[in-house]
């Protein structure tokens, strides 16, 4: 975005939209109670209906590192921490150069 850094497009616009897709696969793909996703994301609850209703988190991640988000999920099933694996998913997403695109996105 111009005249922003990458750090602050991954704070205002990419964290939330990484939790968003988290919460989701959380729900539908794992069985998970919007409580459940909230405890497993260290969130509130109120805060995981806003991703899952899309009222924060609005960047599309769509295409860009399913089978990652896919994984996280899983972990965070598992018992990896959430901020491990939004860690990791942040991560994966400047080195696979998804983070140039998302910025290309909201300056257009």
């Amino acid at each position: 975005m111009k005249g922003k850094v990458p750090c602050e497009v991954i704070t205002w616009y990419v964290l939330p939209a990484i939790r968003r897709e988290l919460a989701s696969r959380l729900i539908r793909s794992h069985g998970c109670s919007q409580k459940e996703a909230a405890h497993l994301l260290g969130l509130t609850d109120a805060a995981v209906s806003q991703y899952i209703a899309r009222k924060r988190g609005k960047v599309d991640l769509e295409g860009l590192g399913y089978e990652e988000f896919e994984r996280s999920a899983r972990r965070i099933v598992e018992g990896s921490s959430a901020e491990t694996e939004i860690c990791r998913l942040c991560k994966f997403l400047i080195s696979s150069g998804a983070l140039e695109r998302i910025e290309e996105k909201l300056d257009a």
